[in-house]
């Protein structure tokens, strides 16, 4: 620590010393720090990290899903990117969520700025996030079906009358267009 600013290994560290048991891996890589987590007690970790004087990561940056289809378990992570203004310093926190239980804790109650882009995991890679305000779909129509962020989701498909909807009549249109093109 220089002065009263701590740097991301040093928050890292804290981290680790309050949830032992929750840390799974600190990593560096291209001098970014990661601390991937169980997302068991994502919730607390995420409320020391905001209200400890010492650390106040006070700003959400983002919120986002990585899926890790067949390359490793859990599949899934939630990562964090966390910022103290205090400390000007980031802290990227993954949260290990596997396929077979995809489900997080909210971060809203901590960070309101997580409303939207947990909304967005949850329609894109179908990540759902218990304790959200208002958990539904802001992207994709309600009616869509599958979460197209997932690397197994098909990038073409052949449903004939199983369709969406929407896709039909924007082809449809499409083709009623073509009169219109010059050539």
């Amino acid at each position: 620590m220089v002065g009263n600013v701590l740097n991301p290994k040093e928050a890292a560290e804290k981290i680790k010393e309050k949830f032992p048991e929750e840390i799974r891996e600190i990593r560096e890589h291209n001098g970014q720090l990661s601390v991937i987590i169980r997302r068991d007690r994502v919730s607390e970790i995420l409320k020391y990290l905001n209200s400890d004087p010492l650390l106040k990561f006070d700003l959400l940056k983002d919120v986002c899903g990585v899926d890790y289809y067949k390359k490793k378990e859990p599949r899934f992570e939630v990562v964090y990117h966390l910022y103290s203004l205090q400390n000007r310093c980031l802290l990227r926190l993954r949260a290990e969520v596997p396929e077979d239980d995809c489900w997080i804790q909210s971060s809203v109650d901590i960070f309101e700025g997580a409303n939207w882009p947990e909304r967005e995991c949850y329609d894109l890679f179908g990540i759902v996030f218990k304790g959200h305000p208002d958990l539904r779909r802001v992207l994709l129509p309600d009616d869509w079906e599958g979460y197209p962020l997932r690397k197994d989701y098909p990038l073409q498909s052949d449903l004939g009358e199983r369709e969406w909807k929407g896709y039909l009549d924007v082809i449809e249109l499409a083709k009623k267009n073509m009169e219109f093109e010059t050539k």
